[in-house]
């Protein structure tokens, strides 16, 4: 099932009206970089260029435009004292009228960068599984979470991910595009087992993590020696998955601490597959007025 998409259709369409703020330069230090972008309507906004009292001003500055139905300048905001933030950096915005051309140009943009996000595989749709897919649901990846029974999946109900029933979650793995982040906590052992060697055979996968303790830890690296004859696989396996600086195995705890690793790890991954030095050039995005 797909994931519902974020709601830029949605506000365009209740919000018509409304002017696209740009971050077109920056200088020392800043709370967002250079295309950094957001919405502003009447009374309601759809994304961010760093918040504070530079997103106060924008906003105002955007608005007051939209009441007297005239063009907004640009502005350029020293992060300083005199408005209340202390960066020390310096910020360029645009101001653009909401139109028909731009708004096909933002909807295709953001189509290219969701497809782009690198994708995280949650293998069990359990009380951690479920935990895990709330806490990556905010994270610019595409989680998608795996199970081979149907009713875990339809009492699933987290908004912003993808659901897969998979008879065999191993051939999920092997189909998952490079630069995949793969974590396993499935209601059995031998089915973790499986799902994580076929995670560690691939190298070109950001993470391989699996929920256990030092015992089944134990079991896995000898099962890997036994079974597969390649124990060394067993050195990127993250387990357990969150790490071991907090002893707690509330679901909601384990969640948080693994999505922190987990959403460094693939997004860094990331970072150093599309970077020009990878040989495979930068994602292409969709040029937005200045």
């Amino acid at each position: 099932m797909a994931a519902r998409r974020e709601d830029i259709r949605d506000f365009l369409r209740r919000e018509p009206d409304c002017v696209l703020v740009k971050v077109t330069g920056t200088a020392g230090s800043t709370p967002r970089d250079t295309d950094a972008w957001m919405l502003v309507a009447a009374d309601c906004l759809f994304g961010t260029v760093g918040g504070g009292q530079l997103e106060y001003m924008a906003i105002d500055h955007a608005r007051r435009a939209l009441r007297q139905g005239v063009p907004a300048e640009a502005m350029n905001i020293p992060l300083g004292p005199e408005i209340g933030q202390c960066c020390g950096g310096r910020v360029g915005l645009s101001f653009t009228a909401m139109n028909a051309d731009l708004a096909t140009l933002l909807i295709t943009r953001s189509d290219r960068e969701m497809a782009a996000r690198p994708h995280v595989y949650v293998f069990g749709a359990g009380h951690v599984g479920d935990a895990l897919a709330m806490a990556l649901s905010l994270a610019p990846v595409r989680t998608v979470l795996v199970d081979t029974r149907e009713e875990e999946l339809s009492a699933s109900n987290v908004e912003g991910i993808e659901t897969c029933l998979a008879a065999m979650p191993e051939a999920v793995v092997r189909d998952a595009p490079a630069g995949s982040s793969f974590v396993i906590l499935t209601h059995d052992h031998a089915l973790d087992f499986l799902i994580a060697a076929e995670a560690l055979r691939r190298d070109d996968a950001a993470y391989v993590g699996m929920i256990g303790s030092k015992t089944k830890r134990a079991t896995f690296k000898n099962w890997l020696s036994r079974e597969i004859g390649r124990p060394e696989l067993f050195n990127r396996l993250i387990c357990p998955i969150g790490g071991t600086a907090v002893k707690d195995k509330r679901p909601a705890v384990i969640a948080a601490l693994a999505a922190a690793e987990i959403v460094v790890a693939a997004l860094n991954c990331d970072a150093q597959r599309h970077s020009p030095k990878a040989g495979r050039g930068e994602i292409s995005k969709t040029a937005l007025p200045h």
